[in-house]
This record gives structure tokens, C-alpha cells and sequence, in this order.
């Protein structure tokens, strides 16, 4: 039993008290009664406002809730724009289903051409008026804002790229979907974290489950979704992104099945690995998936140089693609939109080897070309059906030669989807988990994981995955060089100092030697009458003349100094610096206003710039393990 009284203090004026009375009746009567006494305000200050103070700053906390709202909007997300892809579809070929083949098979050929002819103009035209740089946007956007925006990227244009992607699609363009719905679940993540001015950590954090969370929802696939964020966006696996991460994927999931129902993207029937001894047929594959892989991404810039040489307009180059892909489906339909519904026919073996023969090459080439020319879509999906017809003919030919060791061509065309997926997007283990996923078969997925690791070594020799080339063209390092990001970032004018010395060039020796003695790290700036900078002087070059008499009243500063010394603008970036001093030797670099002027404003010292280069890296470190400091989020 406890009871409450209130008492005035005489200790503690005009402050209230809390007499908390506690009874026990089984207790020794010397003990049946303890009174404790606390003011009110330390006890609501100390247990109550303590306690949630420590739950607002708790940067984990806050995040796996946020991560709670950002998976489920992702899906949502990622579920309008399986909607409106669907609605295009059916007003352009009159089906909303992935099985939209079936349909252009009996259209007139006129049509088939005329409507990815006239949705890649649209596409091409919304491209220019309403995205940044007049291009679609897609994965290698995502990764560039993790890299190197700080996790910062555009709600208004994720939704118009979505809309734009959800349209080429929806009229023909041989692309995937997959690539545009995580562009979306990531912009709003983003768009979330700068909404609640989060710091950057967390930003990044939030844009990854983003990521994952629209991956989930598009394969029903939890563990996949949170492995292929991290693996090919985020970079790393810290706890502090981990946890946030796993759950936005899984509530991706729940989200995804409640509209879509607990159905797997493919429909795979069960497959059996006949004999281990097969598994050599399974590393060939991989090393045939990735130079299949090679030759697309390598064929892609082929195009651009191509389309750049005939100065084809970037709002004109999405209808070009759709004329060539329209006129290859008037034979061939299955190289209309995503092209699932051809993957599930030769995922149950329904073709033999001379039209899987036939789809992946013809795929491969209009992948190419929709790629080449700034079609709106993802890679993903082309990805997949292109391993599919490879695994497929592969798998043939495989059964002809070993026909007792050997698995159906259907277990083939599985392990061929999932090589080629993880060679193009430099994603061996998330891919093989989303295979596992969807199959729930051991050994299936031994057999992918040793074929997609081969295709990644044999990659690793190039230049990496289709989205580290798509950054290397944009002059960044790749989706890991988040530890050069910051000589990118930090500029020359946050680290330059402004303590310098000066120097006229008409000044005699004397002065010069009085002026060197004082000046910060025994350096002198020569500026003329005008302010202009024309060389520097230090004590190497003061070395030939500062002893001698004879020439103390005849040399001047501009006799002695260093003429066009080399120089930097506030506004470059400590890459540059650093790299300036490397090539010059200098220890010290000129700090200039303009070109015009040349008027000195300060100086970087090569100390400075290494430690400011320093202390990014140990932020980002402690990004990587929820270490921010000060522990806060906001």
C-alpha cells in the first residue's frame, strides 16, 4: 500500500515534496513504515524527463521507427507503379498482364511499331522538361546520392521518373521495372530524412530502406530486399543501417502481399540437381554468363558514341529505340516491355534451343539499344531474361553431352538468370538469396551461388558492374568510393588560412629578408602595385642572394621570387588540391579570388588539407557504426 502526502519545506522554500509511504505488513515493525522524501520536481526531472530524453536521442530507436514508414510507403509506391504500368499497357496493347506477348502476336504490325515509336517520343519530351540533365533517371542515381550527396535526392523527381519510367514501359521499351520502383522507394526515403532535417547518416540509412523495401515488395522477398540494399547501395553492413533496413524490407514485404498476396515474381516449378558432378557445368556457365554480360555493358557507350556522331537529339533518342524495338517485335513479341511472361515459359521449357538461341541475342540487342539511347527503365529484368535464354540453351546442350548427370534445361535457365543478374549488377549474394527465396531449393541455390560467384571474379577483371561503369562516365570512383567523396566535397575556401605575408616585387633585399622571417611557415607572397599575385618566395630562393652585400640594394622581390607559382580558387575541391601539390611538390598553395584578379585571399597548407581529409574519414567511420558525434540524429 502506498500512500502520497504533500509537506512544505522549510529547508527548501516555495518548493513542493513528495512524502512516498510505503507499508509492509510482514515486515518487523521497526521497518513497517518507509518514508522517502524527494522534491516533485527532481523526481519528474530525473525519472520521467531523463527517460525520455534518452528515447529522443536514441538515433537507433528513431530510425527502425522511420524505417517502419518508409517500407511501407516504398511498397505503396512500388505498388502504384505496377498500376499505372499495368493501366498504359492495357490502353496500348490491350492487357495489363505480364503475358502481353501473347497479345502483340496478333496485332497488326503496324501497330506494334507505331506505339513504342510514339511512347519513346513522349517519354523523350517529358525526359527534357521535366528531369534533371534531360535523362531518365535510374539506379546510378541512387548509388551517387549515397556515395556522394549525403543520401540526399528529390521526392518531386522520383515520382515524375516513375511516371515517365511506368509509361516507357507500359508502350513497349524492353526494359525493366525493378530499377525505377527502387528509384522511387529511395527518393522517398530521402525526401523523408531532409523533411525531418535528419544528418546524413541517417539519410543514407533511410534511403536504403527505401531500397529495400521496394525490392521486397516487387519479389516478395524480405531477405533478398535488405542484402541487395546494402550490397549494391548502401556499401556496408553496420548495425546502425542493418537493423533499420531489415525492417523496412520485411514491412515491404507484408505491404506487397496484402495487395499482391504471398506469391512468388515467378512461378518456378521444382527443380532437382541430378549429380554434383554437374557443378563444373555450373562454373562454365558463370564464366559464359559474365561474358555475356561484358558484351552488353560494353556495347551500350558503343550506341551513345554512335547516336552523339549523328547528333540525334537526347529528346528524340527514346523514339529511335522504339522503332527498332518495334519493328524486332513484330517477329519476335517477346521483346515487348519487361518480358516476365516469356522468363516463365522458359523457366517451365516450353522453348527449345534455337529460339532461346534466338530471344537472347535479339534481347541483348535491344537492351543495347534502349540502354544507348536514354530509354526509361531498369536493367534488372533485361538481366534476367537474358540469363534465362543463355541458362536455357547452356542447359541444352549440357543435357545432349551428359544426359545421366545432367538436370533438366529449366534448372539451367534458373542458375542462368540469377549469373547474369548478379554479373550486371555486381550483386552475387543478394541475387542468389532472392533465387532461395523463391524456390526454397538447397541445392539450386548452391548452384547459382557458385556460378554468380564465378561471373563476379571473372567481372572483377573489367570494370565492375553496369552501374560502377554508368558513375565511372559521370567522373565518380563507383558505388565504393564513398572514401573519396569527401576530397570532392570539402572545398578549398573551409580549410584555407588567411595569416599570410605579402610582398611588393619592387621591394629590396633587405625588406624581403625582414618580411621572410615573420611570415607563417617561412613563405612570402609577391603581388605587384595592383594586388596581383606573381610569385612566392621562400628560403630556397632567397638562398643565392641573402648573403651577399654587393647585390643587397640591387635586387628587388620580383628578381629573386618563383614567377607563376601554381594556385587554387575557393571554390576547388581538396582533390584537386591535394593532387596540385602532389605534381608541384609545394607544401603551400596560393588561395586566389579570380582568374581576372589573381588577388591572393589566402593559402592551403598541405597539414591542413591532410587533416581536414583525415577527420572526414573518421566521421564516415563512425557513421558506419552509429557513432555519430554528438549521438543525434537531428
Amino acid at each position: 500500500m502506498c500512500a502520497v502526502q504533500k509537506s512544505y519545506s522549510p529547508l527548501k522554500s516555495n518548493v513542493f515534496c513528495s512524502e512516498l509511504l510505503y507499508d509492509f505488513p510482514d515486515a518487523s515493525p521497526g521497518l513497517h513504515r518507509v518514508i522517502m522524501t524527494r522534491p516533485l520536481k527532481e523526481l519528474f526531472h530525473t525519472d520521467i524527463i531523463h527517460s525520455y530524453r534518452q528515447v529522443l536521442h536514441s538515433q537507433q530507436l528513431i530510425l527502425s521507427l522511420l524505417a517502419l514508414v518508409v517500407g511501407a510507403l516504398a511498397a505503396l509506391g512500388a505498388i502504384a507503379f505496377r498500376k499505372v504500368l499495368s493501366f498504359v499497357q492495357a490502353i496500348g496493347f490491350g492487357t495489363g498482364e505480364e503475358t502481353v506477348y501473347t497479345f502483340v502476336e496478333v496485332m497488326p504490325f503496324w501497330q506494334v511499331i507505331l506505339i513504342p515509336t510514339l511512347g519513346g517520343l513522349i517519354v523523350g519530351l517529358a525526359c527534357k522538361v521535366m528531369l534533371p540533365n534531360a535523362r531518365a533517371q535510374n539506379m546510378a542515381d541512387v548509388i551517387e546520392a549515397e556515395a556522394y550527396r549525403d543520401g540526399r535526392m528529390s521526392f518531386r523527381n522520383g515520382v515524375k521518373a516513375a511516371l515517365i519510367s511506368a509509361f516507357s514501359l507500359g508502350t513497349g521499351t524492353s526494359l525493366g521495372r525493378e530499377g525505377p520502383v527502387v528509384h522511387l522507394g529511395a527518393s522517398l526515403g530521402a525526401s523523408m530524412a531532409r523533411l525531418l532535417h535528419l544528418r546524413k547518416g541517417a539519410s543514407r540509412t533511410l534511403l536504403g530502406c527505401g531500397v529495400a523495401s521496394a525490392v521486397a515488395a516487387s519479389f516478395n522477398a524480405p531477405i533478398a530486399g535488405a542484402l541487395f540494399a546494402h550490397e549494391v547501395v548502401v556499401g556496408h553492413y553496420a548495425l546502425s543501417a542493418f537493423a533499420p533496413i531489415v525492417l523496412a524490407s520485411v514491412t515491404g514485404t507484408v505491404v506487397g502481399r496484402l495487395f499482391f498476396g504471398d506469391i512468388p515474381a515467378f512461378l518456378i516449378p521444382g527443380f532437382e540437381i541430378v549429380s554434383f558432378l554437374e557443378f563444373p557445368a555450373f562454373v562454365a556457365l558463370g564464366v559464359l554468363g559474365a561474358v555475356t554480360a561484358v558484351l552488353v555493358m560494353r556495347s551500350v557507350p558503343i550506341v551513345v558514341s554512335t547516336a552523339n556522331k549523328l547528333q540525334i537529339p537526347l529528346w528524340l533518342r527514346p523514339a529511335c529505340a522504339g522503332v527498332v524495338v518495334g519493328c524486332v517485335a513484330v517477329w519476335w513479341p517477346q521483346m515487348i516491355g519487361v518480358g516476365y511472361g516469356a522468363m516463365d515459359a522458359a523457366l517451365n521449357e516450353l522453348y527449345d534451343w534455337w529460339p532461346l538461341l534466338q530471344l537472347l541475342i535479339l534481347k541483348c540487342f535491344c537492351v543495347v539499344v534502349c540502354l544507348g539511347l536514354s530509354c526509361a527503365g531498369g536493367v534488372f529484368s533485361p538481366s534476367l531474361f537474358i540469363g534465362a535464354m543463355l541458362g536455357g540453351v547452356f542447359g541444352i546442350f549440357a543435357a545432349q553431352a551428359l544426359p545421366h548427370l545432367a538436370s533438366g534445361h529449366g534448372a539451367y535457365t534458373l542458375v542462368g538468370m540469377g549469373t547474369v543478374a548478379s554479373a550486371m549488377l555486381g550483386a552475387p549474394i543478394s541475387t542468389t538469396l532472392m533465387l532461395f527465396e523463391l524456390t526454397g531449393d538447397y541445392a539450386i541455390t548452391m548452384a547459382v551461388l557458385v556460378s554468380s560467384v564465378v561471373a563476379s571474379v571473372v567481372l572483377d577483371r573489367g570494370a565492375g558492374s553496369f552501374f560502377d561503369r554508368q558513375l565511372a562516365a559521370r567522373g565518380f570512383a563507383g558505388k565504393f568510393g564513398r572514401e573519396i567523396e569527401p576530397l570532392r566535397r570539402i572545398r578549398v575556401a573551409h580549410i584555407m588560412r588567411m595569416q599570410f605575408t605579402t610582398v611588393v616585387g619592387t621591394e629590396r633585399l633587405s625588406a624581403v629578408r625582414e618580411k621572410l622571417v615573420d611570415a607563417p611557415h617561412g613563405e612570402l607572397f609577391v603581388v605587384d602595385g595592383a594586388g596581383r599575385l606573381t610569385g612566392t618566395i621562400t628560403l630556397h630562393e632567397l638562398a643565392h642572394a641573402a648573403f651577399d652585400s654587393q647585390q643587397e640594394n640591387m635586387l628587388t622581390a620580383a628578381d629573386i621570387a618563383r614567377v607563376k607559382p601554381p594556385v587554387l580558387m575557393r571554390d576547388d575541391s581538396l582533390e584537386k588540391a591535394l593532387k596540385l601539390m602532389e605534381s608541384s611538390g609545394e607544401e603551400h598553395l596560393a588561395v586566389i579570388d579570380t582568374v581576372q584578379t589573381s588577388a591572393i585571399v589566402g593559402f592551403v597548407h598541405e597539414k591542413d588539407a591532410l587533416m581536414a581529409y583525415n577527420t572526414a574519414l573518421m566521421e564516415y567511420q563512425a557513421e558506419l557504426h552509429g557513432a555519430d558525434a554528438p549521438p543525434k540524429i537531428f
